[in-house]
């Protein structure tokens, strides 16, 4: 039996193997044949062709050659590799050798037993595994692989990567502006309307307020589209409905919190679209989860609303809030909402947890029967204008106003969120009386349905609930007459959208509306 020993040469090694030739060898053999020399290429596939046994003692090591070329050279003896767990082949070749911590003397002493003594049929069956992994992973077919998913890679990325978006042309916006007769002007709050704010949170040496602000030079531009009668203002915002009333109490515009889920004329009071099947049973785990990592990121925070929560962190340390959400997301995906119908939208700076299916363009069809009702329509809306720093979740919004709209360069494929709660199938939209149809194919034409809600006892007073209504007879062509030329969907400071145009930061939000604002009389 020849032991073939890969591992430095010490004084300790010599003595031992002495030791041993000595006490069982005899004048015609040895037990232990130490070649303490190099030998050439073929000399030692012939010693591989006739070894028994191979023992492989790497503490630890990368790519280790000789367990591969072992097996090459076996496919007729059919020997026995004890490998170490440490050496890097014995990811690859573990499933037919016998894995040994070389810390562990007696259980490599073990191994060389069992090897020794293995049957032929447990032989065959460990060596076939080695072989087949050793003659198909071949270096040509290592390169080969490598080469072909680089080029999947690139070809994946391009794929990905979106085309860069255009900036808004401001100029041609506001000229379809003055040339429409109903536009709906369609507002993010945060990141859109808000002041800019650093990573660090601060502004002028100060740490800023928690809840967000209303840019100051926005307040006129808005009052004045808001009293344009052929403007409709809406903020659509994921944020509480206090958060919007305290900064736009003073308009007329309509408000729409939580995503959609409540609704407000500035003039009437708070009522709902929230479907009264939905399951809320998973608030206290959650928030279980979100106080825990709140006390362990400094100046973290998060938001319990009525339809979702929210862990907000863009006021921490960038590295270290991005490492707690991490792990934040880990806690909820393995606990408390392993098996619940919700969704877990990570945002640039933040986790929220919500039900599925309540995104923004989910709530918008609803939001906007509501206000044709309200407002009594008569013509059709023939712009829309639609601005905001949306999550990825909630940029179904854009695709409501286009998504039968012909294939562009600038568009890409959008997916249709989930509806479990039958949130467009409960009636049918207000139609406009008298308005006509047009049949040019320029003309983006709707037909879409209001869910109109069932009554609900929520046991406050602070809103009501949508009910049923005559809303349904009124009879028409659709509430929306759109050409493609007169929607504008823009996403602020965000390079992958699906969004048409782009606009920089809040700053350019704040041009825009001044433009639009001083078109009004």
């Amino acid at each position: 039996t020849y032991l073939i020993i890969d591992q430095k040469l010490t004084s300790q090694v010599h003595e031992i193997v002495g030791r041993i030739n000595g006490k069982f060898g005899t004048l015609t053999s040895v037990p232990i044949h130490h070649l303490d020399r190099s030998l050439d290429f073929t000399a030692l596939c012939a010693l591989y062709a006739v070894t028994d046994v191979a023992l492989v003692t790497s503490l630890r090591d990368g790519m280790n050659l000789v367990s591969y070329e072992f097996v090459a050279c076996q496919a007729a003896k059919k020997g026995v590799l004890i490998l170490s767990e440490f050496a890097g082949a014995a990811q690859s070749l573990g499933a037919g050798a016998l894995l040994v911590n070389p810390w562990n003397i007696s259980d490599v002493a073990t191994s060389i037993r069992y090897a020794l003594n293995m049957s032929e049929d447990e032989r065959e069956k460990r060596f076939h595994h080695n072989f087949m992994h050793v003659t198909t992973h071949t270096s040509q077919e290592w390169a080969a692989t490598f080469v072909s998913e680089l080029n999947d890679t690139v070809v994946e990325a391009q794929l990905r990567t979106r085309q860069v978006l255009p900036v808004l042309p401001i100029d041609t916006a506001v000229s379809r502006y003055t040339c429409s007769h109903n536009r709906l002007l369609i507002l993010g709050f945060n990141g859109s309307l808000t002041e800019p704010v650093d990573s660090s949170g601060r502004r002028g040496g100060q740490i800023r307020e928690l809840e967000p602000r209303l840019n100051p030079e926005l307040k006129e531009p808005l009052k004045k589209l808001c009293g344009d009668e052929k403007t409709t203002v809406i903020v659509l915002s994921g944020s509480d409905r206090s958060v919007l009333d305290n900064n736009f109490e003073e308009f007329n515009m309509w408000l729409a919190a939580e995503n959609g889920m409540f609704l407000r004329l500035t003039s009437g009071d708070w009522m709902t679209t929230m479907p009264e099947n939905l399951n809320m049973d998973w608030v206290d785990s959650v928030k279980h989860v979100f106080e825990y990592f709140t006390e362990r990121t400094p100046r973290s925070h998060f938001e319990l609303r009525e339809t979702s929560l929210v862990w907000n962190y863009k006021y921490a340390d960038v590295e270290f809030g991005r490492l707690q959400a991490r792990d934040l997301l880990q806690h909820l995906w393995t606990g408390p909402i392993s098996n619940a119908a919700l969704d877990v939208v990570h945002g640039g700076r933040s986790v929220e947890v919500r039900a599925v299916g309540v995104t923004k363009g989910a709530a918008i069809d609803r939001i906007l029967g509501e206000i044709v009702h309200n407002k009594n329509m008569k013509a059709p809306i023939d712009y829309v204008l639609c601005i905001g720093h949306f999550l990825n979740k909630d940029e179904d919004i854009y695709s409501f106003f286009e998504p039968e709209l012909p294939a562009m360069t600038h568009m890409s494929s959008r997916a249709t969120s989930p509806d479990p709660y039958g949130y467009a199938s409960r009636g049918s939209k207000p139609k406009l009386p008298g308005s006509r149809t047009p049949k040019s194919q320029a003309h983006l034409m709707k037909q879409r349905s209001l869910s109109t809600l069932e009554r609900s006892n929520f046991g406050t007073s602070s809103w009501r609930q949508l009910g049923r209504d005559d809303r349904a007879s009124h009879e028409g062509s659709s509430v929306l007459d759109l050409k493609g030329e007169n929607y504008f969907s823009c996403a602020v400071s965000k390079k992958r959208t699906n969004a048409r145009y782009l606009l920089r930061s809040s700053s350019d939000v704040v041009e825009l509306l001044k433009e639009l604002a001083d078109t009004v009389p």
